[in-house]
């Protein structure tokens, strides 16, 4: 396109003008979406459509720095010698949405993940944006209108990071060949091995693989961290990415920001791309203190939760999440995923993009997100039961109920420390807990009620829940159909202490019970993303009666407490079809 344009010999602006013209009559026409046996989970606004006349069309933003952005890389860099560069459209809507800006020039992203399948592209695109950053139509400098005018960065400082020299090879390495004699002329880039400079050296692009320390204090204007999932405690990825975050906070006016560029990761691993998307999922769940990660860009197209792994399955499914790169050759990956010298799961993340299971993972993602049904509604006055779960301060206090028609469980209620400073002190207001009990009865007819009241204790030494479930059996026991304890001296309607050793027992057959019906498909949720991330954390637990659930490890940061409450629900349904069965 843009070689044939050069032909005409029109400057440079008309040029771009064109170029730009040509992704916005490209990405305004209608969407055809196709229909697949095994439908990809899309995420992100990339994905987004709206239907208009009958007929559906991508969502762009209005306001955005990207037309200018993907107009310059098409004038100044090439995918090779002689061959102007060009998005794909795919890549190109996520552009527009990572320099959307907001009315009064404030990014609406401050950070982003962009995670595909291996070989999607994800170093070119990193590359182009290094260097759109580096002397590219990145700022707003005036405003036309309601819209805004792109200009370059003359602070423009770029890093690409990542834990080892090799990683940042794969992008360094592309700088060469992409950026044409025209641009070096132009702007006075000078491309070096692991560093570019331009404009008489007051711009600057580094690949920077050095110690947290060294890196703190750097003022880069923008930062790409690459293969995230490789970035683990051990190599310092942590320490790497919380220097990066803090550099780029304290940048003049909050303008400098950071893409990290993932495959799916390893669970478990407790890398930074996992924890980029523990913190995506607790801001959509809403949970409390993860306001900040509304502000992530976090694109993904992952194969469906149930498509299967195999030769006949295999090339539709790539073919679904494969996207716009056409480029990627079925057949070749197809043949690496039968073959038997490579793990189902690393297939699974390699080609699939899906982010599998721990080695000890109690429930894998794909049998879990199979059963989701968000739109069901529990509906006013329908039967039902529940199970509770109380904390202090630590571990997160759920409710969680289950209807009796079907099975079917949502969460009611959940309340977890804030993360940071906020949490510091931070006790679980009971108040709120006894409101959501109230409403639960209020609301729908509640035919049985457990709940573990644990044995944490208030400052003076008082068991901290007790006396609120207690005042719970009063109030409600009476209506009740099943009580959690009926013999003996200790009977309570509600009161379900789980360390007594026949209660762990049953417990534990619950549990394995709940695995086998979520494989199986015998019952559905409401997809939650709190009690989805509490399931996903959780791992196997072998006791003397059979398989539970249980944290990692003692001190781990990932709650269960929500797949505990499930689980207790699931086994609450079974008492009360039981009682329904003798009446």
């Amino acid at each position: 396109m843009a070689r044939a344009l050069a032909a005409t010999k029109v400057d440079d602006r008309a040029e771009m003008d064109l170029i730009e013209s040509w992704y916005r009559r490209e990405l305004a026409k209608p969407v055809e979406l196709p229909r697949y046996r095994w439908e990809p989970v899309r995420i992100g606004p990339t994905w987004q459509t709206e239907k208009a006349m009958g007929k559906h069309y991508w969502v762009l933003p209005e306001c955005t720095l990207g037309w200018a952005g993907l107009a310059w890389c098409g004038r100044w860099l090439q995918v090779s010698r002689g061959i102007p560069w060009r998005f794909t459209l795919e890549q190109a809507r996520w552009w527009l949405h990572w320099y959307a800006v907001k009315p009064d020039g404030a990014w609406v992203y401050r950070d982003a993940v962009l995670q595909r399948l291996k070989g999607w592209g994800k170093d070119p695109k990193g590359a182009c944006l290094g260097m759109n950053e580096l002397v590219g139509l990145c700022r707003v400098a005036d405003w036309d209108g309601d819209q805004p005018v792109a200009a370059d960065n003359p602070d423009a400082w770029v890093q690409i990071a990542a834990v080892s020299l090799t990683q940042t090879k794969n992008t360094m390495k592309l700088l060469p060949g992409m950026v044409t004699q025209e641009a070096r002329a132009r702007y006075g880039i000078q491309v070096q091995k692991e560093q570019v400079h331009a404009l008489g050296d007051t711009r600057f692009l580094q690949a920077v693989t050095s110690s947290p320390a060294t890196l703190e204090g750097a003022r880069a204007s923008f930062t790409l961290l690459n293969e995230t999932h490789h970035w683990l405690a051990n190599n310092d990825g942590h320490d790497m990415a919380d220097v990066i975050e803090r550099n780029a906070t304290k940048s003049p006016g909050g303008t400098a920001r950071t893409v990290r560029i993932t495959n799916a990761y390893e669970p478990g691993e407790d890398s930074v791309a996992e924890r980029d998307r523990e913190a995506y999922e607790a801001a959509r769940a809403g949970i409390r203190g993860t306001a900040g990660a509304s502000k992530l860009l976090y694109d993904s197209l992952e194969a469906a939760p149930d498509a299967p792994l195999s030769a006949e399955a295999a090339p539709e499914v790539v073919d679904t999440i494969r996207g716009d790169s056409t480029w990627l050759h079925i057949p070749t990956i197809v043949d690496s995923i039968v073959d038997s010298r490579n793990l189902n799961n690393r297939s699974r993340r390699f080609w699939y993009n899906q982010i599998t299971a721990a080695e000890d993972a109690w429930m894998a993602p794909q049998e879990w997100d199979a059963i989701a049904a968000p739109n069901q509604l529990v509906l006013p006055e329908e039967p039902i039961v529940a199970f509770f779960d109380g904390s202090k301060s630590d571990d997160t206090t759920g409710l969680v109920g289950c209807r009796i028609s079907d099975g079917h469980v949502f969460r009611i209620g959940s309340w977890s420390k804030p993360p940071g400073e906020r949490g510091h002190g931070w006790i679980v207001p009971r108040e709120e807990v006894d409101s959501s009990v109230a409403a639960m009865f209020d609301s729908y007819k509640v035919e049985a009620f457990f709940g573990d009241p644990s044995d944490v204790r208030d400052d003076e030494g008082e068991r901290f829940w007790e006396p609120l479930v207690d005042d719970w059996h009063r109030r409600y026991g009476r209506q009740l159909s099943v009580w959690a304890v009926r013999s003996g001296d200790g009977q309570h309607s509600i009161a379900w202490d789980m360390r007594a050793k026949e209660r762990t027992a049953r417990f534990t057959e619950a549990a394995m019970r709940f695995v086998t019906e979520v494989q199986d498909k015998r019952f559905t949720h409401d997809g939650d993303r709190a009690l989805r991330a509490h399931v996903l954390n959780a791992r196997r637990n072998p006791n003397n009666f059979g398989v539970s659930l249980g944290k990692e490890h003692r001190e781990s940061r990932r709650k269960i407490d929500l797949a505990v409450c499930g689980v207790g629900a699931r086994m609450v349904l079974g008492a009360a079809v039981r009682a329904r069965a003798h009446v």
